[in-house]
């Protein structure tokens, strides 16, 4: 994930989930790892607005399509 994406998620979540939390701390450690299927995984269980949810998803997908094209770039030919 770019530092930008990587960002921009983070700071996105924190507002959204102003109080520590499990959840959150498992979120955090996915996005840390640069795992995004874990990441959507998590959030598929958290509640959020319909607004809230395609903002989260269009990240969530971005994030995807970055991994997608990193892993493309460094497979052997």
């Amino acid at each position: 994930m770019t530092a930008s994406t990587t960002v921009s998620l983070r700071r996105w979540l924190r507002r959204q989930l102003r109080e520590p939390s499990p959840q959150r701390e498992r979120l955090e450690a996915a996005i840390a790892a640069d795992d995004p299927a874990e990441a959507r995984r998590i959030v598929q269980r958290m509640s959020f607005s319909a607004e809230q949810r395609h903002h989260l998803d269009s990240l969530l997908d971005a994030w995807e399509r970055e991994t997608r094209r990193s892993e493309e770039q460094s497979a052997p030919n």
